[in-house]
């Protein structure tokens, strides 16, 4: 008798808890990019390309196969990590913006970045950089992560220590998190990108991670 009630509680628990995850864990889908910290993330204008950020560039992937598609080097004012990327509407132009807020376009299949910002009048302005945190007073040796925080519902999902995510209620209080494994870097805060029926996460080590959202 005691046993019976032992396992319906502990299916009753399981069940409390599952109602209360607002994303799956763990993760459905993996995208592994170079072996390198991922700090941001955008999805393409037609929703079949990852453009992502990394402390060394960034990296353009195919969302169905997971495949790389380009590699696009940053290297401005004595930094190599891109904390803002962006596509252009019709997805032709890559953005890559670094601690500094240079301001770095390529051509999606471009061998070398555009000589001029002039005709991209899409480019976010000096002002819309620095209001991001982006300057040219900031140190290589501090980060400036982007995509800290997100909404689904009520709910707001925020980055943590160690590349922790976690999942507060409407009252604040943390209801779910989302241990990615791995992470060796207590500083790294994961970037959070929703799309579709997914939160996107990433990791210091290269990994993109697809949570299914409920």
């Amino acid at each position: 008798m005691k046993l019976a009630l032992s396992v319906a509680f502990a299916i009753v628990v399981a069940l409390q808890t599952a109602s209360a995850q607002v994303v799956v864990d763990p993760p459905e889908r993996t995208i592994r990019t170079t072996k390198a910290e991922v700090v941001s993330m955008v999805i393409s204008p037609k929703g079949d390309r990852i453009l992502v950020g990394l402390d060394k560039g960034a990296e353009l992937y195919d969302l169905e196969t997971g495949k790389k598609i380009h590699s696009y080097p940053y290297n401005e004012d004595g930094g190599t990590a891109v904390y803002h990327v962006a596509f252009n509407e019709n997805g032709e132009y890559v953005l890559l913006i670094g601690h500094s807020g240079k301001r770095v376009v390529w051509g999606v299949k471009g061998d070398r970045p555009e000589p001029s910002l002039q005709q991209h009048r899409w480019v976010p302005d000096p002002r819309a950089v620095k209001a991001m945190g982006l300057d040219m007073s900031n140190s290589t040796f501090d980060r400036f992560y982007q995509q800290q925080q997100l909404k689904i519902g009520d709910h707001t999902v925020q980055s943590g220590k160690n590349g922790m995510v976690e999942v507060l209620d409407p009252k604040g209080e943390s209801i779910q998190k989302l241990d990615p494994g791995a992470n060796k870097d207590q500083h790294h805060r994961a970037p959070l990108l929703r799309w579709e029926e997914w939160l996107l996460t990433g990791t210091d080590d290269g990994r993109v991670l697809f949570y299914r959202v409920r």
